[in-house]
This record gives structure tokens, sequence and C-alpha cells, in this order.
């Protein structure tokens, strides 16, 4: 069954229904909070804010039109909202990493020194995506992670599509200047001098 009909029959009072949509998305949607959460290192929340966005979207359903956005569409915009919210409460309480009960974990087959410089590399693509202000970081995630194309992440957003294409180009254009000074090797440099001489 489409989204559509599922809607309908959910609609018509076939509750039972929710759950085929929620197998269809769960994993999107629980991918983007998880990813939105990074940037307060509250990844230990993304399963009960996915849990949350589709408590709301069951209880919106009703309201749901499908001439205004998809039913995907729809729901992330739910998603990203239930994220911010969460990420003001936490703000204002202003819990410390340590309390958070975040623990990051490498994978046992990755000897210590992999580990440590995928861990590393990582952190800093993460720091340089949080760096981010949150429309660039969202349609970022979006774009990047979730696959969505521009008409989805502009209704999302709430933005124009030339407005995403341009969040997007800075979100890039600020994240490749954040890394540079990274991943730039002095070595090199050193090689190319030597070929000139």
């Amino acid at each position: 069954m489409t989204d559509s009909q599922l809607i309908k029959e959910i609609k018509e009072g076939n509750t039972e229904l929710y759950s085929h949509l929620m197998r269809r998305y769960q994993r999107k949607i629980l991918t983007f909070v998880y990813h939105m959460l990074k940037s307060a290192n509250l990844e230990l929340l993304a399963e009960d804010l996915c849990s949350e966005t589709f408590y709301k979207a069951f209880r919106s359903l009703h309201s749901f039109r499908e001439v205004d956005a998809s039913f995907s569409t729809w729901l992330y915009t739910i998603a990203r909202n239930t994220v911010l919210s969460e990420l003001r409460k936490q703000r204002s309480s202003n819990v410390p990493l340590e309390d958070s009960g975040y623990v990051p974990v490498a994978p046992h087959e990755i000897i210590p020194e992999q580990a440590i410089l995928r861990n590393e590399r990582v952190s800093k693509v993460r720091d340089a995506i949080n760096n981010l202000p949150e429309k660039q970081r969202s349609a970022l995630i979006l774009r990047e992670y979730d696959q969505l194309d521009y008409h989805e992440i502009s209704v999302i957003l709430g933005q124009s599509i030339s407005a995403v294409k341009s969040l997007l180009f800075r979100a890039r254009s600020s994240v490749k200047n954040q890394l540079e000074p990274y991943f730039y090797e002095p070595f090199f440099e050193q090689l190319e001098g030597m070929k000139s001489r």
C-alpha cells in the first residue's frame, strides 16, 4: 500500500496500519534525529525523540493534507521540530557532557591506533558540522545523510529551493574551510618544494 492509501485507511479507523508507516520510515527518521542530536552530544536521546516524532505524527494525522507535502516531508518536519525543542530544553538545563551518559565506542576489530585516528577524524567532521548555524546544519544532514531532494528540504526548512541551495553551498564551504587545517600536510609541501629545485 502507498502512504496515501495507508493514511486514508488509518483516518477511517484502521489505526493498526500506522505500524506499517512506522516501519517504512523509522530508520530514516532515527538517522536524521541522531545526526541532529550530535551537535549537542545527545545521541542517546535519538530513539526516544524518534518515538516521540511518530507519536506526534499519529496524534496529528487527521490534520495531515497531502496537497501541502508528502507524508515523509511532513514527518521530517515534525522530527526536526521535536529535536530543536529538545535542544532548547537541554540548553536551558545545561547538562555537562559527563552527565549526559554519552560514551564513544570504537569497534573491537580495529587496532587502537586506527580507532584513535578514525575517531579523531569523525570528531573533526562532526565538530565542523556542529559549528554550522542550525539551518545550514539541517540542510546538510537532510541532503548528505538522508539523501532528500531540494524540494523536500525546502518544505522541511520552510525555505525556497534557491535558499536551500545557498544554505548547502555555505555549509559545505564552511565545513571544508574548517577541515582544511586538519587535513593539511606540511610534508607534501616540502615534497613540492623539492620538485621545483
